[in-house]
């Protein structure tokens, strides 16, 4: 396994700390989420520049990456619901369009179409990246103001993510077209 890919089964298994820290209390963990998830994105980062730079690219890579970012990021929506923090109607619409764009990937692969990431998709991942960032960081530090901003990011979040999923359906519609 390449170092690329050990990345990405590195911010797998890093997800699964986070998710056990987000439901332990204390001043301690609250702290070490932002730190973990932070590093954890950045293995986003890297492993896409060096799987390029070095021609490291793989299948594997091409399909657990995008995985890894969305287990990361999704792990750590779902478990903010409760504490009040996320609204779930904004992770539900969220999730809403990742099934979507799945099931267009999907029926680009039976028909022999790589279905790549665009512009927006990419914009929309570094968006969530750095809010659920902000959030975790305004939940360690314990303002009083988390929940209206919270909301705000995810609500933004939904936003550009409903925008970069229409864009989608629209420049891959030929796939859903039966032939």
């Amino acid at each position: 396994m390449n170092l690329p890919n050990k990345l990405t089964v590195a911010r797998i298994a890093a997800t699964v700390v986070m998710a056990a820290l987000l439901l332990v209390p204390g001043k301690l963990c609250a702290w070490l989420c932002p730190i973990l998830y932070g590093a954890a994105s950045l293995t986003d980062w890297f492993d896409g520049r060096i799987a390029r730079s070095r021609g490291l690219v793989t299948n594997f890579g091409k399909f657990m990456d995008p995985l890894a970012d969305k287990i990361l990021n999704y792990s750590v929506m779902v478990l903010l619901i409760p504490e009040g923090l996320i609204p779930a109607v904004g992770v539900v619409i969220i999730l809403y369009r990742e099934f979507v764009v799945a099931g267009i990937r999907q029926a680009g692969a039976e028909q022999g179409v790589i279905i790549a990431a665009n512009i927006w998709g990419k914009a929309k991942t570094l968006f969530q990246d750095v809010a659920l960032a902000v959030i975790l960081v305004l939940r360690a530090v314990g303002v009083s103001y988390l929940r209206p901003v919270s909301a705000g990011l995810i609500w933004i979040c939904a936003a550009l993510t409903v925008i970069s999923g229409v864009i989608y359906i629209v420049e891959n519609r030929g796939v859903l077209t039966e032939k």
